[in-house]
């Protein structure tokens, strides 16, 4: 998986973002700037997932993405 394709069009993707997890707030989404692990570690905590979950939750989004 090419992540760095994500970091480099994060600002077209936090919308995207949102949609898929509405919990995150803009000023997250900004922290977070295309940064797997700050995306992974925020879902946990909005949402009350295991890491393993909010991983796979990214895996999906990421495949899900329209390259």
């Amino acid at each position: 998986m090419d992540w760095n394709r994500v970091e480099g069009n994060w600002k077209q993707l936090k919308g995207k973002a949102k949609e898929q997890w509405g919990k995150l707030t803009d000023d997250d989404l900004d922290v977070i700037n295309g940064r797997r692990d700050q995306l992974e570690g925020k879902i946990q905590e909005r949402y009350g997932l295991a890491k393993d979950q909010a991983k796979r939750d990214v895996d999906d989004w990421y495949n899900r993405m329209n390259w």
